[in-house]
């Protein structure tokens, strides 16, 4: 069972970034979505969940939240947009995504 306080604080950051990553410090694909969120001016927030005390339990509130328990797991303008896979393959639509919400 998921805590509220986990749940609050992934939809609190979810809310408050026009751009949020939920990442692992030691993961390639977490790097390939970084790099292309990077090359893109994109302004982004970034929370490495190896490298925090309640990162599993948040990885737990994505996976409830989302359906999705792997990581990247990325939501631009409090949508998800899913994993680097789905990134990469709205490489073409995401710099009017990340202008519409506020982060190129």
């Amino acid at each position: 069972m998921v805590s509220a306080a986990a749940k609050t604080k992934v939809q609190k950051i979810i809310d408050e970034n026009p751009v949020a990553v939920f990442s692992k410090s030691h993961c390639p694909y977490c790097r390939a979505s970084k790099t292309t969120l990077s090359e893109l001016g994109a302004k982004f927030y970034v929370l490495e969940l190896d490298q925090i005390d309640d990162g599993a339990e948040l990885q737990e509130a994505l996976a409830e939240l989302t359906g999705q328990r792997t990581v990247p797991n990325i939501f631009i303008d409090k949508q998800h947009i899913g994993g680097n896979s789905d990134l990469q393959a709205k490489k073409s639509q995401l710099p009017q995504l990340l202008k519409a919400a506020g982060a190129a």
